[in-house]
């Protein structure tokens, strides 16, 4: 019988892991220069995480929940309307600081088009996850549907952005479109 993990270790490795994740992506990753790059071996990151898979499904994660609490803390104290929350999580989401992430996310997403349950739930968690945060947001009579829409207009935008690099014209784009949210086109509120 082995010795169990060691928990502590394996967390500290797990955000190291996710730190080069984040810098380097998930297309060719290979154990070795992973764990080189980690200051640890191939066959310590299996007995950490028992396989790849499992490893890279730890990695999305904790890259999933780094990036749920950087936007909770962003919107935390903001008691504004639903367009103005949208406002703000956009010019969260779409800073360049984000671009690591984003990355990775469209990665993930269009991975696992081809390649169904290439990570587990991962990649759904990483649609489910917004969807979550923005029907908070949003509010009113089907909040599920309308952050649907939001959700699908933030990909497509930031999608474009990064393929672009055109940033004013995708803010430009997304400004009009949380404009929507008080119109009747999209009430995010019953009509009094």
């Amino acid at each position: 019988m082995g010795r169990p993990v060691d928990l502590a270790r394996r967390d500290v490795m797990l955000g190291r892991a996710a730190d080069y994740v984040l810098a380097n992506g998930l297309a060719g990753l290979s154990l070795r220069p992973m764990a080189e790059a980690l200051g640890t071996s191939p066959r310590m990151l299996l007995y950490d995480f028992a396989s790849k898979e499992k490893l890279i499904s730890s990695i999305l994660t904790e890259i999933r929940a780094r990036e749920a609490s950087l936007l909770s803390n962003h919107l935390a104290g903001v008691s504004r309307t639903a367009p103005e929350l949208l406002h703000y999580a956009w010019a969260w989401i779409s800073a360049p600081e984000q671009e690591s992430f984003l990355r990775l996310f469209f990665q993930v997403y269009v991975d696992a088009i081809s390649r169904p349950g290439a990570y587990g739930g991962a990649a759904t968690a990483m649609v489910s996850d917004w969807l979550e945060i923005v029907s908070a947001i949003i509010g009113g009579p089907n909040p599920k549907v309308t952050a649907t829409l939001f959700v699908a207009v933030v990909r497509g935008l930031l999608l474009d952005g990064l393929a672009t690099g055109e940033r004013a014209r995708t803010n430009e784009a997304m400004e009009s479109f949380i404009g929507l949210f008080g119109s009747p086109v999209i009430r995010t509120t019953r009509p009094n």
